[in-house]
């Protein structure tokens, strides 16, 4: 299971959900299934949703198991799909945010600056806009607000003009080329795909929406998970859980984010960035 996407804090995920036999719980963000076939084998019911056909058929192939239901959409449409699948209540939902190894792994899906491939970075392959459309016709001034705004990044402004520079002269294409002229400029060009795949994905918009959705599928008691792996993320997860509980729809279980352990960093450097807030119905 490994090789497609080491789930992240599995054992703290586990441990927030205090899985009980014969409830059920919802996946939001399958990917490989670490963090379901977990709740599977404690006896838990399990509707896991992707947006990314590649992780579901994935699953498929390992066998899905009886208890397992699996559906394809975008996590902002939690409730519909809930609904669909009749997981209108739930004990607990799980959202892991970011991209599966395998993702990054495949190079075919442009998600990494270390694999040659397309500029493409869609998660739903049927989603209209590319990496690379963004790279060809936004502006300078349009790509420099990406930046800044997605990643933070403090040479926003001149990767953007380099960027400009050199698609007048050939079209950037692939993740490598990209790749080239941020690190010529920034010495990494980590912080710009963060900002693509965000924007190609809309994955901000689609986490503000979801959180609201899922509390309300979730019984009294009930528990949100949810893993972020950069700031952005997780300060709108921990200001949604902050309004969750001045609206006194719950609380929040875990006063500062919980981080991996020593061992996780050690078998699984992906984790790195990791952070798990729960909040309780």
């Amino acid at each position: 299971m490994s090789n497609f996407h080491k789930p992240v804090l599995l054992k703290e995920i586990i441990e927030g959900l205090g899985v009980k036999k014969g409830k059920k719980y919802i996946d939001a963000t399958v990917g490989g299934g670490g963090h379901s076939f977990e709740i599977l084998r404690l006896g838990g019911i399990v509707l896991g949703v992707d947006v990314d056909r590649e992780s579901l058929e994935y699953i498929k192939k390992l066998g899905k198991p009886e208890n397992l239901t699996l559906a394809r959409g975008n996590f902002r449409d939690i409730d519909k799909i809930a609904l669909l699948n009749n997981f209108d209540r739930a004990a607990g939902i799980i959202f892991d945010l970011g991209v599966s190894s395998h993702q990054i792994d495949n190079p075919t899906r442009g998600f990494s600056f270390q694999n040659e491939g397309p500029l493409d970075m869609r998660m739903d392959r049927e989603l209209g806009v590319r990496a690379l459309d963004l790279i060809k016709i936004l502006t300078k001034k349009e790509l420099c607000e990406i930046f800044t705004k997605y990643s933070e990044e403090s040479y926003a402004w001149e990767i953007a003009d380099a960027i400009v520079k050199a698609r007048s002269i050939r079209p950037i294409e692939t993740t490598r080329d990209l790749a080239k002229i941020a690190f010529s400029i920034a010495g990494q060009s980590k912080k710009i795909f963060q900002a693509l795949r965000i924007v190609v994905n809309d994955e901000l918009n689609a986490i503000a929406e979801a959180l609201p959705k899922a509390l309300g599928l979730l019984d009294e008691n009930g528990m949100l998970c949810v893993i972020s792996f950069h700031s952005l993320e997780d300060r709108i997860v921990k200001k949604k859980f902050a309004k969750f509980e001045e609206e006194h729809l719950g609380k929040i279980i875990t006063k500062k984010p919980i981080v991996p352990s020593a061992e996780e960093l050690m078998a699984n450097s992906r984790a790195k960035s990791a952070k798990l807030r729960i909040f309780k119905k």
